[in-house]
């Protein structure tokens, strides 16, 4: 499914269909087998997931010890601190989450590229040996993408999405839910505006020419959001599935 690691940040601009995996745990031997199946990216979670700045490190050098998928980190904030260590770990792509407005968006943009076109500070202390290193070209090789998860950030997706140099928006569906008036992050009775708060994502998305993106439970939800218009998708967790797994062997072993 994946080409390079380098072609990343292209293809996703370019809204190509990609398919990506979620990491929760600190676990580079896990994380590392798990780069090597064919998902074109491996997303480490700093926001909510199990893992420090050394676990996400790790994290990126274990995906790339397989050479095949690009490294994202959901970043714990939009703060050019959390953006530029990402980045500086090896990070082909950050996720940023809360983002509601226009201004916001320019900013993570910002946080993400060396001047002139932004404000990173340079450092690649590990991502030198792999993106870049030379300013201009980290520049290309990194993709920016802010999260719509809040009603603010849904009634100015069109203003979010035109945002200059902008790679793609994500939907975290579990936040979405909940700003939708769900009483719990998988509540249904709220599952119509749901649905169309995706098409409206989606479409502005697409009228602005950059990638949509969204967090799926399961590989078959990600090919339904994919055939709706979305560009890109992430399956599930690490987490998850570990647990999943081991109920399943437990009720085939107990009968």
């Amino acid at each position: 499914m994946n080409t390079s690691p380098a072609d990343f940040a292209a293809r996703l601009r370019a809204r190509r269909r990609i398919v990506g995996y979620w990491v929760v745990l600190d676990n580079p031997v896990g994380t590392e087998r798990l780069a090597g199946l064919g998902y074109d990216y491996i997303c480490v979670d700093a926001q909510h997931g199990l893992l420090d700045y050394k676990g996400t490190l790790g994290a990126m050098t274990a995906i790339d010890a397989r050479g095949t998928a690009a490294g994202m980190v959901r970043v714990p904030g939009n703060d050019g601190f959390w953006i530029g260590q990402a980045l500086d770990a090896g990070a082909r792509g950050v996720i940023v989450p809360l983002v509601d407005t226009a201004e916001e968006a320019a900013a993570a943009v910002s946080y993400c590229r060396y001047p002139p076109l932004g404000v990173r500070s340079y450092g690649p202390m590990r991502s030198g040996l792999r993106v870049g290193p030379a300013p201009a070209e980290s520049n290309r090789q990194v993709a920016c993408v802010v999260m719509i998860e809040t009603a603010q950030a849904l009634a100015n997706t069109a203003e979010i999405c035109a945002t200059d140099g902008l790679d793609g928006v994500y939907i975290g569906p579990s936040d979405l839910t909940i700003a939708l008036g769900g009483r719990t992050s998988t509540d249904t009775s709220v599952a119509e505006k749901f649905e169309a708060a995706l098409a409206k994502v989606a479409e502005e998305a697409r009228t602005a020419g950059i990638a949509a993106g969204i967090h799926c439970p399961d590989g078959a939800t990600a090919a339904k959001r994919l055939a709706q218009g979305f560009t890109f998708a992430t399956v599930s967790s690490d987490l998850a599935h570990l647990e999943q797994a081991a109920a399943a062997h437990l009720r085939d072993a107990t009968g």
